[in-house]
């Protein structure tokens, strides 16, 4: 089982301002230490390009400059850290579930060893 962060990539069409990797319309990108330095930038684009609609309350004007108007996405940088957090959430989440599956699927036994298992291959504590 392989389980790593993703961020979904569009198309970068008619981005200039560094380089950035070879995408498809739409694919994911691994989010790891491997990445090349086009895909990192192809990461860096496509977190402000997401993040680019805070409103001027919490981060100012939008610059006027092609760079400042593209960086300033990367300021909502707090709601990358939540997305972060509610993955998080979400697999420990997962555990409950599972536990209920295990319990009719497998033997007393067998299935609290299996949610613990399953706990500790996540990088989890046990659902209580």
């Amino acid at each position: 089982m392989v389980m790593q962060p993703v961020l979904e990539i569009s198309a970068a069409d008619g981005f200039a301002l560094w380089p950035v990797g070879e995408q498809e319309s739409y694919g994911y990108l691994a989010l790891n230490r491997e990445l090349t330095p086009a895909e990192v930038g192809t990461a860096i684009r496509q977190i402000a390009d997401c993040n680019d609609f805070e409103p001027e309350a919490e981060h100012g004007p939008c610059p006027t400059d092609p760079l400042g108007t593209f960086l300033h996405g990367l300021l909502s940088i707090d709601q990358v850290r939540k997305l972060v957090a509610r993955a998080q959430q979400d697999v420990q989440d997962f555990l409950s579930p599972a536990g209920t599956w295990a319990e009719q699927h497998l033997p007393a036994q067998a299935a609290a060893a299996a949610v613990t298992a399953l706990a500790r291959a996540l990088d989890l504590a046990p659902a209580r």
